[in-house]
């Protein structure tokens, strides 16, 4: 899905990342992690001192993400099979929660601010990118 060598030029993820206020040391949520565009080089920004948990509701993706990390040797990471709109984590555990490039969220972005509302830390931020058109309308 997002093997494609050429998306890096048209969405570059560690630019999104740190203008969405991505720092070393933070703890941080990706709703919607799919096939980890996002996650891995969220990890290498937040470093060793920070984490990131990477949400999705799909098995495949979260089973993807899970090859990734270990293939790559990654620690600081976690992927959690849940429903965006319960995600288990503590309340005020989270610096910044991100939602990029998702076409649609399952149950709703109205189930899903609540929660990321309670997991936030006070003074945390919810980023998140619209997507518009198709990334295949875009290439071609």
């Amino acid at each position: 899905m997002h093997d494609n060598p050429l998306l890096p030029y048209f969405r570059n993820p560690q630019r999104l990342l740190k203008s969405a206020g991505l720092k070393p040391g933070q703890k941080v949520l990706e709703v919607g992690c799919g096939p980890e565009f996002f996650t891995i080089p969220a990890t290498k920004i937040v470093g060793e001192e920070g984490f990131v948990y990477a949400v999705d509701v799909h098995p495949l993706a979260i089973e993807r993400v899970k090859d990734k990390i270990e293939k790559e040797g990654i620690k600081n990471v976690k992927p959690i099979l849940a429903n965006a709109s319960d995600t288990g984590l503590p309340d005020q555990s989270i610096d910044l929660a991100f939602l990029f490039g998702l076409r649609y969220i399952a149950c709703g972005l109205e189930n899903v601010v609540p929660e990321i509302h309670r997991i936030l830390k006070d003074g945390g931020v919810l980023s998140f990118e619209k997507t518009i058109g198709s990334a295949k309308k875009l290439i071609s």
